[in-house]
């Protein structure tokens, strides 16, 4: 257990006590489910989710502010690396104690009351406060599917506070720690037609989700039997 101090939190990284009932709500929008595994398939497709990476989605990541449990479920996160097995990360998470902080947390916007925005600072905090000052993810991107409206935050090392960041020229913004941009794109998949978030590597190529990997190889086929064709050679099945 490591101790740290912010503002007038006494922070500890402890285990969640058996015993702690986790709040057992359904999601607030069918799409979430889709929205955050679809981000999750492509990274481990294109290679760049390590064995000890973890994606967890609408699922609890733990703190101890002065001796009370705080549990926060983002939509979506990535953690670089745990240093414990899965079994013992079944129910929650807990950063320093089982491995890395997030690097990047997601919350897809649904809440009527804007609790993604929550900068309530006593107990319970709120998440924009959990995860600016007692987490201190890097990277805190809210996400609102209905109008495509993304916007990507980045922890100010300097001033501890998170400071919109502006994207590019292809509107995507770049995630340093993960060495890739993420950005809104259009489209159906898994027979839903609309805004999607997506990853881009560092040189804007659009990491692929399994379907369109099939696509593009049935495409590359194609092409080669016609080159055949055209040289007189019949291909072969």
């Amino acid at each position: 257990m490591t101790a740290t101090i912010t503002q007038n939190y006494q922070i500890t990284w402890e285990k969640l006590p058996e015993d702690y009932i986790l709040p057992d709500e359904p999601v607030d929008n069918i799409n979430q489910p889709a929205l955050a595994a679809a981000l999750t398939q492509s990274l481990e497709l294109a290679g760049k989710l390590p064995p000890n990476a973890l994606t967890p989605t609408n699922y609890g990541i733990c703190a101890n502010l002065n001796g009370q449990t705080v549990v926060k479920a983002p939509d979506w996160a990535y953690i670089p690396k745990i240093i414990v097995t899965r079994e013992e990360v079944i129910r929650s998470y807990t950063p320093q104690l089982e491995g890395d902080l997030p690097v990047i947390v997601m919350e897809f916007l649904s809440d009527k009351d804007g609790g993604e925005y929550s900068i309530k600072p006593t107990y319970p905090p709120g998440k924009w406060f959990f995860y600016e000052c007692i987490l201190k993810v890097p990277n805190y991107a809210i996400f609102e599917p209905a109008s495509g409206n993304l916007e990507v935050y980045r922890l100010d090392q300097n001033t501890g506070r998170y400071t919109i960041q502006t994207p590019n020229n292809s509107q995507h913004y770049w995630i340093a720690e993960m060495n890739l941009y993420l950005g809104v794109w259009q489209g159906t998949h898994e027979n839903r037609t609309g805004n999607w978030l997506r990853w881009w590597d560092e040189s804007e190529q659009l990491l692929l989700w399994g379907a369109e990997l099939v696509e593009q190889e049935k495409q590359r086929a194609e092409r080669l039997a016609a080159q055949l064709r055209a040289a007189g050679i019949e291909p072969q099945d």
